[in-house]
């Protein structure tokens, strides 16, 4: 179940405000911030070599629907399993504070993530399970932990042909809050 983390920034050790599971109040909070969150069944078993097209293909009716409504063009699928050969490359990247031209939109349909905010002097830290749909506005500070054995897949939505783009802010915020095996054991 998604898990939402809220931490004052200005704290020499952050401590959480608040931790939810619930779905609602998650939205609510993430809303009133400009983050849109929702819930999506996440329908279609994938197997285990699924690819990129077979993926698509799956979630075809979901990609539709977002593209509809919020004109992402570009949709691709990231599937990481703990064996992944680059998992320690990959997680040290999305683990640097970074901004986004475009907004960054997920839908989860395996596993999870932990999404980190940077929002002023706040930090949310979001645990994406599959089922959650999530889009952070352009220009938002974050960092995102797929945990050392990774196992999620997840749709991306771009608005530009070349994907995932990154402009790293160079800030080591990530470094003094939980990542997702912390996070998830202390709120268990």
């Amino acid at each position: 179940m998604s898990l939402l983390a809220l931490y004052r920034h200005d704290a020499s050790t952050p401590v959480a405000e608040l931790v939810t599971r619930d779905a609602e109040r998650i939205q609510e909070e993430l809303a009133s911030r400009g983050i849109r969150f929702q819930r999506w069944p996440a329908r279609a078993e994938l197997p285990a070599g699924a690819s990129q097209e077979q993926i698509l293909a799956a979630y075809s009716p979901e990609i539709a629907r977002v593209q509809a409504d919020g004109g992402y063009p570009t949709v691709d699928a990231i599937r990481l399993a703990p064996d992944h050969p680059e998992r320690d490359s990959l997680r040290q990247t999305f683990l640097a504070e970074h901004t986004h031209s475009e907004d960054e939109v997920r839908f989860f349909v395996e596993g999870r993530g932990l999404f980190c905010l940077h929002l002023g002097e706040e930090v949310l830290q979001l645990i994406c399970e599959a089922g959650d749909w999530i889009a952070v506005p352009a220009g938002t500070r974050h960092w995102f932990d797929m945990g050392p054995e990774p196992s999620f897949c997840a749709l991306r939505f771009f608005n530009n042909p070349e994907g995932w783009v990154a402009q790293f802010t160079g800030d080591p915020i990530a470094g003094g809050y939980p990542l997702l095996d912390q996070l998830a054991v202390s709120a268990a």
